[in-house]
């Protein structure tokens, strides 16, 4: 019997797969004829033989260990047969296609039609839920078992002659299901699995098929994807705290959170209300997980003790809101279905740990204030508050406001609902009272019950952050955490994004609460952005050794301006000209934030100067942001004695700030404000080639400057009309000029040395590749843009972006030597390079000088031979637009001619005689017609 399954398990890898096959020189077509005509008949032969061995063993009470092992042998052979992947009975043979067939990991089981009275026949399926049964005890085996039935659970297609025929099918199956779950203590090694089987079943079952199955099913049904919802939650925060290496309970609830997403977004086949009581249940049981005793069981193993103590946060561990961010979005999501019930319980849950927050600080600070030097104090308390009030504010960001990439962030409308069904119950009044004062406890305002719970919740978390000032204020820094603060500040950026100045103009109706406390022209938001930009300028000041945290303050701070409508009511706060002057002076606290957190703070201060200001105003304000960096670069690098002092370490800093700073004012732009940022920086880039000079020897410096290119290059080229992006192409020709003559004969010989060092060449490639997006992206209109900033110029293009770029290759192909090829992220950018080159100015390479010509040939060979299979495709996109330019100049003797003769026969060879990637052929196949037309 193990020979038999042995024999079978090799026929069955043999006709499988296109790719597995033996390699016979048989073409494409042979092998997928072959495949179907064995998948029809002889396939099904295999698994009838499984299936009837499977049942002979399922009925041996037990099983010696030769038995055992045969047995697990056919139910491999059996997974193997469900997990294969069908060719569609009138399939015309697309090697593109199986490529895809076969590169999908997870196949799901869509037979043809002849398999009908095989698999529709329950008794198989029963058969399955038996064998796992029986075994789920080895988890070898176990695995397997899932795997069949999983597969099972995804059964579509034409094998299915009707909707009757799939709800008769998905109901045994649901029933076999429960009968299996149901009582059991469920193994560690079959949660994923079980997981994937609902998940398939969700999934794969057109709703209307899954609502037509019994009610007393489906209800078993939901009610048990919400039992093991919270038990795999619950375990799969134990396997947090226990920091285990394998999270398969982990995996197993992001799946099951899954499922519940696609069921709760269909409003067509459920009525609303359908699935409140679940999400409420498995809210509940995560914000019970991720609370300390006595109202939650977080650090609490199984047995209710305690874990360890102490625990150590790593430094590269991830912050929570990234390493959950998709079970926090689909906890937020249940909470708003169920939001009469969550957003009340978070509420009260938030405002309760701020006043237990508020007495333990002022305990701690009587305690110092009695004895100085005592310095023991337990802090055990504030970090279960501290780790509460974490994860609270990170579901409460997640429930009052969705992720959005790119687009306007909208109010969800369960919440905007929410409030709107309530807003008869809410004195305004109240409501904006709670909201102004979070120095006070919620509680101790009169009529407080009457107030609108959204608004409440956003003020439970303003009065976490009135904590924290406080304790700032009264010097118990120490005592906080930066880990809170960061959250605040998350939570405050995601809720301005979406709710301050809510535009009426894009919601159907909107509720008067939200209108009154943060709509336009409101007291209410005026007061809220005084209130942000005062906590912006606190923190930049008390953490500023933070960088994480400062780094999310300063996004709030980008979140403030960057819409017109909120930078109007930011210009008006004496605060910000404050915080303007202050970082133009360079003076303390500010110039001790990182290089990245002062860049991001510029480009904000920038965006703020584009608010609706008076031509008098707006000038003041450029006066004090833009003209004291201009004025002290200046005076720096026009003393006398600047090349004797450039290396004194004020000196750099000061350079190193300006040139940090530019890089803020590049990324500032926009299409309305780029001919004013164009021109400032023009000026800039002129000094700064002097700057290479004088840095030549200072690598970390002339990176930074050439960085400031290539943000400038990256962000404003697109808006450049003719007569700007030829003075943008002419300081950058200088910049590689000078920086082509400073490295001259410098041989990089240390080949151990590390990618760091190679970061000019890579930010030269970068520069390079920005100044040709230009060809493609390009939004100006001639200098319309410009009008009325410039004196007249007779454009005569002296220099177009072509000459810089072959220049720049001229520098860097020398340079590239295979030893730096290894580093993926140079020879990533280098190729792309090349292949937009070839792409954007096939005219121009015939015309390179013979070794530069030949570097370059020899880098696509090289690329097609012996790299990545991303860089071997970029190199047969660049072959097929130089075949091209050949045939236009029909210069048979040329060398490009040559070389393309034998770029015919690589190509040749790699598509007939060895083996690549199907990704690649689409391309291998462009660039060998191409050829193939020419030689012919």
């Amino acid at each position: 019997q193990t020979l038999a399954c042995s024999i079978l398990t090799a026929l069955l890898s043999e006709f499988s797969s296109s790719s597995k096959t033996s390699n016979i020189g048989l073409s494409m077509e042979f092998h997928g004829n072959c495949k179907r005509i064995f998948q029809e008949d002889d396939l099904r032969q295999i698994f009838m033989l499984t299936v009837e061995v499977l049942q002979e063993f399922s009925r041996r009470e037990n099983l010696n260990a030769q038995m055992s092992s045969v047995f697990q042998r056919y139910l491999a052979l059996a997974n193997q047969v469900l997990s294969w992947n069908f060719l569609p009975p009138n399939y015309i043979l697309l090697i593109h296609y199986i490529a895809m067939f076969e590169s999908s990991q997870n196949v799901m089981l869509k037979p043809t039609e002849s398999w009908r009275e095989t698999l529709l026949d329950s008794r198989v399926m029963e058969l399955f839920f038996t064998v796992h049964r029986k075994i789920r005890e080895d988890t070898d085996m176990a695995q397997d078992s899932l795997q069949c039935l999983a597969q099972l659970a995804s059964l579509h297609g034409p094998v299915f002659p009707d909707e009757g025929s799939q709800v008769d099918y998905l109901a045994h199956f649901i029933e076999g299901l429960l009968n299996t779950i149901n009582g059991i203590e469920i193994e560690d090694s079959e949660a994923v699995g079980i997981s994937s089987i609902i998940s398939n079943l969700i999934t794969v079952f057109p709703r209307n098929i899954l609502t037509a199955i019994p009610n007393e099913l489906f209800s078993s049904f939901v009610n048990c994807l919400a039992h093991l919802t919270c038990s795999f939650g619950r375990s799969a925060a134990l396997e947090e705290v226990l920091d285990k290496d394998d999270m398969v309970y982990m995996e197993a609830y992001d799946k099951l959170l899954e499922s519940w997403l696609t069921l709760v977004q269909d409003d067509k086949h459920f009525h609303k209300g359908f699935f409140t009581q679940h999400a409420v249940q498995v809210f509940n049981s995560y914000i019970q997980c991720h609370l300390a005793a006595p109202d939650g069981t977080r650090n609490l193993t199984a047995n209710g003790v305690a874990s360890r103590e102490e625990e150590e946060i790593s430094e590269l561990q991830e912050d929570d809101r990234d390493q959950f961010c998709d079970q926090l979005a689909s906890v937020g999501m249940l909470g708003r279905i169920a939001a009469e019930h969550c957003i009340p319980l978070l509420t009260s849950l938030l405002e309760d740990r701020v006043t237990r927050l508020h007495g333990q600080l002022q305990r701690h600070q009587q305690q110092l204030l009695a004895s100085p030097a005592s310095g023991s104090i337990d802090n055990k308390v504030l970090d279960d508050l501290y780790e509460d009030i974490h994860w609270l504010i990170l579901v409460t960001g997640y429930l009052l406001a969705n992720d959005t990439q790119g687009e306007t962030p909208l109010i969800p409308p369960e919440v905007m609902e929410y409030s709107i069904k309530h807003s008869a119950e809410v004195d305004i009044n109240t409501t904006l009272q709670i909201l102004g004062s979070p120095g006070e406890k919620a509680s101790s305002i009169p009529g407080y019950n009457r107030t609108d719970s959204v608004i409440r919740l956003l003020s439970a978390i303003l009065r976490v952050s009135e904590v924290e000032s406080r304790a700032i204020r009264a010097n118990l820094t120490h005592l906080l955490s930066p880990q809170m603060g960061k959250d605040i500040v998350w939570f405050l950026k995601r809720w301005a994004k979406t709710y301050l100045l809510v535009d009426e103009k894009l919601y159907d109706q909107i509720s008067l609460p939200f209108s009154t406390a943060f709509g336009a022209d409101t007291e209410g938001s005026q007061w809220i952005v005084g209130y942000l930009l005062e906590k912006v300028i606190s923190n930049l000041a008390v953490w500023s050794s933070e960088q994480d945290l400062a780094n999310d303050t300063v996004q709030l701070l980008v979140t403030l301006v960057e819409r017109r409508e909120r930078a109007n009511l930011v210009i008006q706060c004496e605060n910000w000209w404050n915080l303007a002057k202050q970082f133009a002076r360079r003076s303390p606290p500010l110039h001790y934030l990182s290089s990245s957190v002062q860049r991001t703070l510029m480009k904000a201060l920038v965006l703020g100067g584009f608010a609706h200001m008076d031509t008098e105003t707006k000038q003041q304000y450029w006066t004090e942001v833009l003209q004291p960096l201009q004025q002290r670069f200046l005076n720096v690098i026009n003393q006398e004695n600047f090349q004797q002092i450039c290396q004194e370490e004020e000196v750099k800093q000061e350079i190193t700030a300006t040139l940090e700073a530019l890089c803020g004012i590049a990324e500032a732009t926009q299409i309305d404000n780029v001919a004013i940022l164009f021109n400032f920086l023009m000026d800039f880039l002129n000094n700064c080639i002097g700057l290479m000079e004088v840095y030549k020897n200072t690598p970390e410096t002339v990176n930074l400057i050439i960085e400031v290119f290539v943000e400038v290059a990256h962000k404003q080229i697109c808006y450049l009309g003719e007569a700007k992006a030829m003075n943008l192409y002419e300081a950058c020709l200088t910049l590689l000029q000078v920086y082509s003559k400073n490295n001259l004969g410098r041989q990089r010989i240390d080949v151990t040395a590390e990618e760091d060092q190679y970061q000019d060449l890579l930010l030269i490639m970068e520069l390079l590749t920005n100044l040709l997006s230009k060809e493609f992206i390009d939004f100006s209109d001639t200098d319309e843009v410009f009008r009325g900033h410039e004196p007249g110029q007779a454009t005569n293009r002296s220099v177009s972006a072509a000459d810089v770029v072959l220049y720049g290759v001229n520098l860097v192909l020398p340079l590239m030597s295979q030893d730096l090829l290894k580093f993926p992220s140079l020879c990533n950018q280098y190729y792309k390079l090349i292949t937009f080159i070839c792409e954007i100015f096939p005219e121009k390479i015939p015309q390179l000088p013979e070794d530069l010509f030949k570097s370059l040939m020899y880098s696509l060979e090289l690329g097609m031979s012996s790299m990545s299979s991303e860089v071997c495709q970029l190199c047969l996109e660049a072959v097929t637009p130089l075949a091209e330019q050949c045939a236009k100049a029909q210069e048979t003797d040329s060398t490009l001619f040559l070389a393309t003769r034998h770029f015919l026969k690589m190509v040749f060879d790699m598509l007939v005689l060895q083996k690549h990637n199907t990704e690649m052929t689409t391309a291998a196949g462009e660039a060998f017609y191409t050829l193939v037309c020419l030689h012919q």
